[in-house]
């Protein structure tokens, strides 16, 4: 179990980047959605003992984050938005190292489990391959096994499919979701696929604060009956933005189809067919955190 309790933290500036934040979680993965800037990184690497809050607490299973680092870091597995590696080394020699930094031994059972976990992210065949040759998708797979060393009972993955194509990144959240049956895994992203229907439990994140929490299938129906839909002109998004409360919006056919929230039917007038919409997630992340200009 994490608990973390009023995180916060002020860069110089000043700049806010956590306040107030709390989170109880159990096993299963929990997603973090919210723009960049919004003060994921802060908190995840505040949850991996890289940096101290100004304030609050934080532990898992008992083991104070703040103040038993040492002893922490032994059960959190962590894949930064970049993770660093020696260039020159291969695959299993990074590995080794990690779990040799872990604890994990003696030699034998390392090497067994570095063996395991190259085969779980389908990188036993180019075990021996030094890292520097790999590609984004395969040192991203690289990252999974490297965070997943030594059973972890906290795993922190940071933006983990930002430079992945649409198949890499489908098959990184299937390896996600069978690594995490049992641990908290935290995973943190501004990509809204990334969390629908991959996350359990998730929070939107804005500003430093923690914005909405919950499951995110519940979280979307609470906007059942209130998003609309038309099809209008290119030219004629700014017109709406101001008539309107405008979510998103995407272009099809040379024209426009932009959702519309509302408590009731809008007043689009007699000249434009309005259709009500399934809302998802995309329409809730807009909803309470905005689109960009």
């Amino acid at each position: 179990m994490l608990d973390a309790t009023e995180l916060s933290k002020t860069y110089p500036g000043p700049v806010e980047a956590m306040r107030g934040v709390s989170l109880s979680l159990g096993p299963g993965v929990f997603g973090l959605l919210g723009p960049n800037g919004a003060g994921k990184t802060t908190l995840m690497r505040t949850l991996a003992t890289l940096q101290l809050p100004d304030s609050g607490s934080a532990t898992l299973d008992g083991i104070n984050l703040l103040t038993q680092s040492r002893e922490a870091r032994r059960r959190i597995g962590y894949l930064p938005q970049e993770m660093g590696v020696y260039p020159r080394v291969t695959a299993r020699e990074m590995l080794e190292y990690i779990g040799g930094l872990k604890g994990i031994g003696p030699r034998r059972d390392l090497r067994q489990r570095v063996g395991r976990q190259l085969e779980q992210v389908n990188l036993a065949n180019v075990a021996d391959r030094r890292l520097d040759t790999f590609s984004g998708g395969m040192r991203q797979r690289f990252g999974i096994a490297a965070a997943f060393m030594g059973d972890p009972e906290l795993v922190i993955v940071d933006e983990p499919t930002a430079g992945l194509d649409p198949s890499e990144r489908r098959r990184f959240q299937c390896m996600l979701c069978e690594a995490a049956q049992n641990c908290v895994l935290i995973l943190s992203s501004h990509i809204v696929e990334d969390i629908a229907g991959l996350c359990e439990q998730m929070a939107l994140m804005d500003k430093g604060k923690l914005v909405l929490t919950g499951d995110p299938q519940q979280l979307v129906r609470k906007l059942d009956g209130k998003v609309w839909e038309i099809e209008t002109e290119l030219n004629e998004l700014e017109a709406w933005r101001r008539q309107q409360r405008v979510l998103a919006w995407r272009p099809h056919r040379n024209k426009l189809i932009v959702r519309l929230w509302a408590d009731e039917r809008p007043n689009v007038g007699d000249q434009v067919q309005i259709l009500q919409a399934e809302p998802d997630l995309e329409d809730l992340y807009a909803l309470h955190i905005g689109q960009e200009n």
